[in-house]
């Protein structure tokens, strides 16, 4: 988190409450006011609620599961840390050619939930990948640490990573609740869907719970659920940021769009990066170049689940547009916006039907 400004600055994403009617009279149901609560750590990002209940006690319950959740859900996903009691991922890794681990249905899901992900819509968002990743973290950690001396990995040894991310070799036995890594050099790495699938995780929950009307923003993978309960507004607003002025102006939003029920999340290549020279090397790596992808500044996807929206954003991001495009019109219920270098914006059909550019507003149901 960069900086926050009162439209919630949330990464990529940006939680704007902005009605479309803002000169209407307010008709709140007395029973209905607004909360707003935030917790930072789980997922290494900020966390940010805001919600409609009948008490601040009645939220306060809400958020805190949630953020319990979370936080249980981020140790799960871990790579890096051990924790007592708990196989997590970092487990499975250190167990990689030695022995199957048991782990928790969460983790058991997730890779499932991935490995259909990866055979169902494109090759490009590979959890299997944690090799080849290890090796840009830690050029990017050194990098960022030591700007003078940042150096680009040498492709052999990329190359040779890249011999050990096969998702074949992940190996889960659903009935004795293991993953085994056949391949005692490779390793997972559920950065690319692992936020986004715990939010929608915790939020189900959440409105299982009660919890009607609230939006919630991990780190700038948005989701909201109901409506909001200010006798306003019917949609929610979430802005999308613009590439260019995420880090040098407090007017950032290149656009709004307007949900319900539905997940918005983005990648982009200036949130999370290091320089070389001239170039600019962010953390979205393709697996068939093993370089950052270079098509887009950005890409925003929008669905009701927000795992698959956080699975998909990274694997639009990869791909070229035309692909891309052909690919999100094939699945129903998922829209997206493309950001290019020259800062053409492309977007489909239904994602110019809730944009404020073209006339959306939060002011009346889609």
């Amino acid at each position: 988190m960069k900086k926050i400004i009162p439209l919630f600055l949330t990464g990529i994403l940006i939680f704007a409450f902005l009605a479309g009617c803002e000169k209407q009279k307010p008709n709140i149901e007395p029973e209905y006011e607004k909360y707003s609560y935030s917790f930072l750590n789980a997922f290494d990002t900020l966390t940010q609620i805001v919600g409609y209940t009948k008490s601040e006690e009645e939220f306060n319950n809400y958020v805190k599961k949630i953020e319990n959740r979370f936080y249980e859900l981020h140790k799960l996903y871990d790579k890096y840390n051990d924790y007592e009691g708990i196989n997590n991922i970092k487990t499975i890794n250190d167990n990689a050619g030695v022995k199957p681990v048991e782990v928790d249905d969460e983790i058991i899901d997730l890779i499932l939930f991935s490995k259909k992900m990866y055979e169902e819509v494109n090759h490009k968002t590979d959890i299997a990948m944690g090799s080849v990743l290890k090796i840009w973290h830690n050029y990017r950690e050194e990098g960022e640490s030591d700007p003078a001396n940042a150096k680009i990995p040498p492709m052999e040894e990329l190359i040779k990573a890249s011999e050990h991310m096969d998702l074949d070799n992940v190996i889960v036995d659903i009935e004795n609740r293991t993953v085994y890594l056949n391949d005692p050099l490779m390793s997972l790495d559920v950065g690319s869907v692992a936020k986004g699938y715990a939010t929608e995780l915790a939020i189900d929950e959440a409105v299982k719970d009660g919890f009607t009307s609230g939006i919630i923003s991990a780190g700038g993978n948005v989701k909201t659920f109901g409506k909001p309960m200010d006798g306003i507004r019917e949609r929610w607003g979430v802005g999308i940021q613009d590439p260019d002025k995420f880090r040098f102006s407090d007017n950032s939003l290149l656009d709004t769009i307007y949900i319900n029920d539905a997940s918005v999340v983005a990648s982009g290549d200036y949130e999370r990066f290091y320089i070389v020279g001239d170039r600019v090397l962010h953390h979205l790596i393709d697996p068939d170049t093993l370089m950052p992808g270079d098509y887009f500044r950005a890409v925003t996807l929008v669905t009701e689940d927000s795992g698959e929206a956080d699975f998909l954003s990274t694997t639009v991001f990869l791909m070229p547009y035309e692909e891309g495009r052909e690919l999100v019109e094939s699945m129903d219920g998922v829209e997206a916006l493309w950001i290019f270098k020259d800062g053409t914006v492309e977007a489909t059909d239904g994602m110019k039907q809730i944009m404020k550019s073209q006339g959306a507003t939060g002011a009346t149901a889609q």
